[in-house]
């Protein structure tokens, strides 16, 4: 089983009650659970109790880190179910205690007003260096110790515009554009779609808030994310190439925000994110 197959195999969660599921964690890394796997999971619980309509924004709150050795419990509150929308809130846990909160809304489709920001102008990911490429030409910037996690494989095909090195980070402007897609054909249900797009949105974005500081998770910042949010603009397919630009406008009391706008290889906007992130100067002396 490859690594996209786990993931996909992840995102399928046990129902275990009416509102209640199971999923089980990847450990990829870290010791805790991927943030982005948790908001893709309690994405799909609460799709599980809603019919025929995509969710178009959800809003989630990182709680604490979550063990990736013990199952995640989802539970749904369905809030309302309108003619129009429908909203629901979902609490993930993990021994008794919340470790992330979310409020997704969905609606069925209607036609209406149409304007899209234009994408930027970025090389074509056939044009960029894929990220084993990109690790060869810095693998000697690594200690032994980060060597296995950065070069460990990952489920979400990858290819960065900007030549960013966060063993030796240098002061840039806080300004990121990644190529993002599945590393397996997903099918025509879009619900899959949005899952794992959601899932690979946590993936690069709060370094953007530490580029113009020439600091990264390796040379003296711990980090994570504090909440997180989507906005699904148009239906899109992530088995093809999804460009995620992004941004941070502002960085204050250890605490980073970035935000993204998402576009098809054709430039049309199809999504929009947002994040809060902790980006904490580790003291030397404290350690």
């Amino acid at each position: 089983m490859t690594l996209i197959d786990s993931v996909l195999e992840h995102l399928e969660l046990e129902q275990i009650e009416t509102n209640l599921f199971r999923g089980i964690s990847d450990p990829l890394g870290p010791p805790r659970v991927f943030g982005g796997q948790v908001i893709g999971q309690a994405l799909i619980a609460a799709l599980r109790t809603v019919e025929d309509r995509p969710c178009h924004s959800l809003h989630g709150y990182f709680l604490r880190g979550g063990d990736p050795q013990i199952p995640i419990i989802y539970e749904v509150d369905r809030i309302r179910d309108g003619k129009s929308f429908t909203t629901r809130r979902v609490v993930a846990i993990q021994k008794g205690e919340a470790i992330f909160s979310m409020s997704a809304s969905f609606q069925k489709f209607e036609e209406g007003l149409v304007h899209l920001a234009e994408m930027p102008d970025v090389p074509h990911p056939d044009d960029l260096p894929t990220e084993e490429e990109r690790f060869e030409q810095r693998k000697s910037d690594y200690p032994k110790e980060i060597l296995a996690q950065v070069k460990r494989e990952r489920p979400i095909e990858m290819r960065r515009v900007e030549n960013i090195s966060f063993a030796n980070p240098e002061k840039h402007p806080p300004v990121q554009h990644i190529w993002y897609r599945s590393k397996k054909k997903l099918g025509d249900e879009h619900a899959r779609h949005q899952c794992l797009l959601a899932y690979a949105s946590d993936m690069g974005l709060l370094s953007t808030a530490s580029l113009p500081h020439g600091m990264t998770f390796m040379t003296g910042l711990m980090t994570a994310s504090l909440d997180h949010a989507m906005w699904f603009h148009r239906p899109f397919s992530f088995d093809d190439w999804i460009l995620i630009a992004m941004e941070s406008p502002a960085a204050s009391g250890s605490r980073g925000f970035i935000r993204g706008n998402m576009f098809t290889e054709s430039g049309e906007l199809i999504g929009s994110v947002a994040q809060e992130g902790l980006i904490r100067v580790i003291d030397p002396s404290k350690q």
